[in-house]
């Protein structure tokens, strides 16, 4: 198996090498994106701050060192235990999943909506890649609703990462992934020569028909698909697709359908082959990542950047290096945002503390329009702090500190002024109840910091099942976020029930200052 999963890792790493350039600036999870690795490189990795535990919980290392980085699955009956961060990086528990049962958690995970919610995203993120004996029954079921997760927040290359952990060339649910992701990220030869070898893997004719194209089959490929056509085993909007692309002569003369309401991969690149990409801002989101090598344009690399950051797919560092790489040639939208990054960047650099205000007041607004609040603060949080800034720009860096990774040593240099400040400062710092609730929402913040989980989620807990608890919770968190203070302060006493009090502090920040950014 292991063999098996190595060459897999070459095989995707070569069908993603494109997207995924070397230009990915540092991943958050930088010991994991720099270390020499064997088969896989693909420098997409969720936040670090986020998914390594802090606080009060499990330590991720004694040291300053960086940690060895285990990427094999558990000595466990099923391709269910494989994970990217092994429980020395989690914190979690090798039995987070193995009292619960395998549909209600697949059903949980893809119920969670984390949209607009960063602690949630990551949360979500080291529960998906963690490493864990698995649930009962343990039938590879588990694994497969990880990876199409992963696939619908826009994480390709996290999901590409997991596959590479199992023996995809003998499951054809496993090989079906695979193949949609290479074609996520280009044409996906390499994933087609596996499959001219193993026509049984094929999860339809139209794949296997491409397939045989890209590897030079073309007769056969004609072949197949006139014979599928004739046995109605294919429809007629894809026959005429796959014909356009095996005969580009004929391509004119077909009435190429429109675009369905559920493109697949294969669908998006036989629609560019012919001549006629879809733009992938009308698509799902995991189809933006085939925009961020930049072919498609800068604007549509900067949008397809900001839409997969703010699912936490990829590295807010990825994206203000793209907004960065040119000068706007046009003023509105995208072009606003990248001017008024670029000037705060000059602005910084030069270190006038009014330039600075002034630059920060327009950056700050433009970001928050778009959802890229958090993603700013994580970017420029810390070196922000170190400006000497009075009146509104002291709001907002005081804001940007909170949202950072470093929110808790951040709140401790910087003065907070009047009660919402001194309350978020509190938050910080873990001590909410010891300030004044400015507000009910603040103080339903607070009561989470004092109050025990609702009684349902302990007898959960009580009964061994951790990761669904997690789950629940996380579903309690969003029904806060969208104003259910209740639910909020109950999945903020939960988080910190089980450890995870960084998770907790920085749902509670992110609530309480994205609510009052409005």
């Amino acid at each position: 198996m292991r063999a098996d999963g190595a060459f897999l890792a070459v095989l995707l790493h070569v069908a993603m090498a494109a997207p995924l350039a070397a230009q990915d600036p540092l991943s958050a999870i930088d010991w994991l994106d720099q270390q020499p690795q064997e088969d896989t490189d693909f420098g997409l990795v969720p936040d670090a701050a986020a998914l390594a535990p802090q606080k009060q919980e499990p330590p991720v290392t004694r040291d300053a060192s960086r940690p060895e980085v285990s990427v094999r699955p558990l000595d466990a009956p099923s391709v269910d235990a494989v994970g990217l961060l092994p429980p020395h990086v989690t914190g979690f528990p090798q039995t987070l999943w193995q009292a619960s049962d395998t549909a209600q958690l697949a059903d949980l995970l893809i119920a969670q909506n984390v949209d607009g919610q960063p602690a949630m995203q990551s949360l979500l993120f080291a529960l998906l890649l963690a490493e864990a004996l698995p649930p009962e029954p343990a039938d590879g079921g588990f694994l497969l609703a990880r990876i199409d997760r992963l696939i619908a927040m826009g994480a390709i290359a996290q999901a590409a990462e997991l596959l590479a952990l199992t023996d995809a060339k003998s499951d054809p649910a496993l090989f079906a992934r695979v193949l949609d992701l290479s074609l996520l990220a280009g044409p996906g030869v390499a994933a087609c020569e596996v499959l001219a070898g193993q026509p049984n893997l094929a999860p339809g004719t139209d794949y296997r028909v491409y397939c045989l194209a890209q590897t030079g089959n073309w007769d056969l490929a004609l072949t197949t698909l006139t014979t599928a056509e004739a046995l109605g085993d294919i429809p007629a909007t894809k026959v005429n697709l796959l014909l356009g692309f095996l005969d580009p002569e004929l391509a004119g003369e077909l009435a190429v359908p429109p675009p369905s309401l559920r493109m697949s991969p294969l669908e998006y690149r036989l629609y560019e082959a012919l001549g006629e990409p879809v733009p992938t801002h009308t698509l799902p989101r995991a189809f933006a990542n085939a925009d961020l090598p930049g072919d498609s344009g800068w604007k549509a690399q900067i949008e397809a950047a900001e839409r997969l950051v703010r699912a936490g797919a990829i590295s807010e560092q990825r994206l203000f290096a793209f907004y960065v790489a040119n000068q706007p040639s046009a003023s509105g939208g995208v072009w606003d945002r990248a001017a008024a990054v670029q000037r705060f960047e000059r602005a910084l650099d030069g270190g006038d503390p009014e330039e600075i205000d002034n630059a920060l007041r327009q950056v700050w607004t433009v970001m928050a329009e778009v959802g890229l609040s958090t993603a700013f603060a994580k970017a420029y949080g810390a070196r922000l702090a170190e400006v000497d800034l009075a009146g509104t720009g002291a709001s907002l860096q005081m804001q940007a500190a909170l949202l950072s990774p470093e929110y808790e040593r951040l709140s401790r240099r910087l003065e907070p002024r009047g009660l919402s400040q001194e309350f978020a400062v509190a938050l910080a710092q873990g001590t909410p109840e010891a300030a004044t609730a400015p507000d009910p929402h603040a103080r339903a913040i607070a009561e989470g910091f004092v109050n025990p989980p609702p009684p349902h989620l302990q007898a959960l807990l009580n009964g061994g099942r951790l990761g669904e608890v997690i789950l629940r919770a996380m579903s309690l968190a969003y029904q806060g976020h969208l104003g259910d203070d209740t639910a909020l302060s109950e999945a903020l006493a939960t988080f910190r029930a089980v450890g995870l009090e960084d998770t907790a502090r920085r749902a509670a920040l992110q609530s309480l200052l994205l609510t009052a950014e409005g």
